[in-house]
């Protein structure tokens, strides 16, 4: 997916198209909750995502700045991915979007969102 680089597109049209992707909040709400985070733990976080489809997605996401690749040349070569200083700036909205969830849907599903929260830990 690519951002438009029409002067004249509404910028709220560009950023809804870069984040209504599949599993694009999804991944982000992880990478808010977990902090930076390795290829292989973000995959076991985002469940049901494959492989190929968490790699477009980090990969657009990177493209328009809002995440950071980190690579270790390490055996096997580590990945860890973050949110960086303009992925930051989505915290407050993917938080507000989690408060209106929790207002919609109610305590019943509050529990096996919790069981599904993702630790503050970067490991794989």
């Amino acid at each position: 997916m690519s951002v438009s680089k029409n002067p004249d597109a509404c910028p709220v049209s560009i950023l809804m198209s870069l984040l209504s992707g599949p599993w694009t909040m999804y991944i982000l709400w992880v990478l808010c909750n977990s902090g930076p985070t390795r290829f292989g733990a973000l995959k076991h976080l985002v469940e049901g995502i494959s492989t190929k489809v968490l790699t477009e997605r980090l990969r657009m996401l990177e493209a328009a700045e809002i995440i950071y690749r980190h690579y270790e040349p390490t055996v096997p070569p580590q990945v860890t991915y973050g949110l960086t200083e303009r992925g930051q700036e989505l915290v407050d909205v993917l938080h507000q979007l989690s408060t209106l969830a929790e207002r919609w849907y109610g305590s019943e599903q509050q529990s096996e969102c919790e069981a599904k929260k993702p630790m503050h830990s970067p490991s794989a």
